[in-house]
């Protein structure tokens, strides 16, 4: 299988590749690491393709005391090598370094990534849990979004027409923050067949349960403090967010709940 025929764009700055998602309805690239094979396949057929990997204002990354702002073009390798900071002081190294195979990492990125929204990618987990935030960019200006928010579905995004998501925010965990993060797969470099995330900062008042690789968006749970505490199992929490699946296709999400868990408590 060969991919259908499309125009190759190198947009010269982020205003042309903007003009040409807007006007043309072009699809941004950057890795190519996931679109690639879906278009050999011919799973996706777009008319224009704007190759942004190279574009100086994705590559950027921006540090305050408060937060490190990455550009969407920053690859998993760079995360992984430590290349750029990492506010969560190895979390992210650890995540990066887990996703697929070396060369993949070399040219994957996190904007491409998150863009992509496979349900059983690392980053669509781990920056749901950490309450990260994307930037995006449209013909209507800049918006602010959640991780959690942009995500919207299977291989579904909250990006309007004409948008391009250039960054991404991750606060900075206070001294007391915990977290644990567990994925299975069958193999290494393979998705996770189940996966989640616990992070809880006290300082800030914030505590994320996210569970990851179930067919859709990252799934938040609520109300897990009986959880933490070992009041309640984790098939109990998750058949209480979601009912209507049997209790069998939750173990294994259990299993990595639990997982999680033992590193935060």
């Amino acid at each position: 299988m060969k991919p259908v025929a499309f125009s190759y764009e190198f947009p010269q700055d982020l205003e042309h590749a903007a003009r040409l998602v807007d006007e043309f309805s072009a699809t941004p690239v950057a890795g190519c690491q996931s679109l690639g094979p879906m278009l050999n396949l011919r799973l996706a057929r777009p008319e224009v393709l704007a190759d942004i990997s190279n574009l100086e204002e994705l590559r950027r990354v921006e540090e305050t005391s408060d937060l490190v702002r990455y550009g969407a073009g920053v690859t998993h390798a760079e995360i992984e090598d430590g290349e750029v900071p990492d506010p969560t002081d190895g979390w992210l190294q650890t995540v990066a370094a887990e996703i697929a195979h070396r060369a993949v990492r070399n040219r994957g990125t996190l904007g491409g990534s998150l863009c992509h929204a496979d349900p059983a990618a690392d980053w669509v987990l781990a920056l749901t849990a950490l309450d990260a935030t994307t930037i995006l960019q449209g013909p209507n200006g800049d918006r602010r979004i959640t991780v959690e928010n942009f995500l919207i579905g299977p291989y579904a995004t909250a990006l309007g027409h004409g948008e391009i998501l250039v960054a991404v925010e991750v606060a900075r965990p206070r001294p007391q923050a915990r977290w644990g993060y567990w994925k299975f797969v069958r193999q290494a470099g393979d998705f996770a067949k189940a996966s989640a995330a616990i992070f809880l900062d006290p300082e800030r008042n914030l505590r994320r349960c996210v569970v990851g690789a179930l067919g859709g968006p990252p799934l938040v749970l609520v109300g897990f403090d009986e959880y933490l505490v070992r009041e309640m199992t984790a098939i109990d929490l998750l058949h209480g967010a979601l009912p209507d699946r049997e209790l069998g296709s939750l173990a294994l999400h259990a299993a990595a709940l639990d997982r999680a868990r033992e590193a935060v408590t």
